[in-house]
């Protein structure tokens, strides 16, 4: 009897465990990196940067596409001429911590090394951004980016 109780434990634990991780990566919308395998979907570069990775989510088929520098999602949105490009999530490492936060509600700091040169790294607040540093939101990024043209 006590067998049986104990693999009936396991088995819900097993469970519950595996429950808890699908719904920590549906409710973040991250898919897991492979740091160093992973390539960028436009400039296909090994993706081994971890405060500057991108992830696109597209919603209708689930597909998500890895980025190594947020300037090359942007140019591949257009590039590629995305039509859910405004439904897409689009999910960027913090420069400090290397958390995923949402691009869209992210600050950008404007003159930082990253790994394409587009310059842009992301921050959870303005408060993050050292002070004296200029700080943009997504769409002006975005307007920076498609701005220079490569």
């Amino acid at each position: 009897m006590l067998k049986i109780l104990l693999k009936s434990l396991f088995v819900l634990s097993l469970l519950f465990f595996i429950s808890g991780c699908e719904e920590n990566e549906t409710s973040q919308n991250v898919a897991e990196m492979h740091w160093d395998r992973d390539m960028c979907e436009r400039c296909k570069m090994v993706i081994s940067e971890r405060k500057h990775a991108v992830q696109v989510r597209n919603e209708q088929d689930g597909h998500v596409y890895k980025f190594d520098d947020i300037g090359c999602a942007i140019f591949w949105f257009k590039e590629e001429n995305i039509a859910w490009k405004e439904s897409a999530n689009i999910w960027i490492t913090d420069v400090e911590t290397g958390d995923w936060l949402n691009a869209k509600t992210a600050f950008y700091e404007t003159e930082t090394r990253t790994p394409m040169g587009y310059g842009f790294s992301a921050h959870k607040t303005k408060e993050d951004i050292e002070s004296g540093h200029e700080v943009v939101d997504y769409n002006e990024m975005v307007k920076r980016i498609l701005a220079r043209g490569r």
